[in-house]
């Protein structure tokens, strides 16, 4: 059994190993966790004990087979809860991240394995991340950032890479969503700007916003 807060720490660095393909620096989890190095450093020792990661000083942290396991069945459990928010309860997807982080830290497996059946064995969560199954595995998606698209290429939107409410927001005020269809009008590649249409309508969107909104083009 874990604590609350050693939950978000193998969480964290659940995500960032995901992005660096190796150790992960104690400042990195710092900044991912908003905390000083000292503090870093006393939890990721804790957790070497309970064997669910390796530490090296000056080298970094890597989670072990165990903490990735663990780790990854914390995100499952956040992931179906915002299903079950938004399906069952009707909360919109800017809504539902901070409370399912509290959710994920509920530790009965059966309520978890009836959830997932309640809900159809969602793969993916509201905002097109995939959610791990009960052995902590992902299942490989193909999908490609929007600014990497060019003039005349269209997708369906699969995904946001940044969730914060803001941005989900902005989204829906151009009809923007998971299955949405996108195709790209134009590209300026002075600066990756684009004009894109959506249903009917045609607007300009910034590098940004293209750079945080996931694609499936075939």
């Amino acid at each position: 059994m874990f604590s609350l807060a050693e939950e978000n720490y193998l969480k964290a660095i659940y995500h960032l190993e995901s992005k660096t393909q190796g150790a992960v620096s104690t400042n990195a989890i710092a900044d991912a966790m908003a905390t000083k190095p000292s503090s870093v450093t006393d939890m990721v020792q804790k957790l070497a004990d309970k064997k669910v990661l390796s530490y090296i000083k000056y080298k970094g942290t890597s989670l072990t087979d165990k903490g990735k396991k663990t780790a990854a069945n914390v995100i499952r459990k956040h992931r179906l809860w915002e299903v079950f928010l938004v399906e069952k309860l009707n909360f919109h997807w800017d809504e539902v991240h901070d409370i399912a982080e509290q959710l994920e830290h509920v530790h009965s497996t059966e309520l978890i394995a009836r959830l997932d059946k309640f809900l159809g064995f969602p793969d993916f969560d509201p905002h097109g991340d995939p959610i791990p199954d009960k052995h902590g595995n992902i299942k490989p998606t193909e999908k490609k950032l929007l600014s990497e698209l060019n003039k005349n290429q269209k997708g369906v939107c699969v995904g946001v890479k940044e969730s914060n409410s803001d941005f989900l927001q902005y989204l829906d005020k151009k009809h923007i969503t998971i299955g949405t269809k996108i195709s790209v009008l134009g590209k300026e590649f002075f600066d990756g700007s684009m004009v894109i249409q959506v249903g009917r309508d045609q607007f300009f969107i910034s590098k940004k916003i293209a750079e945080n909104l996931y694609m499936q083009t075939n």
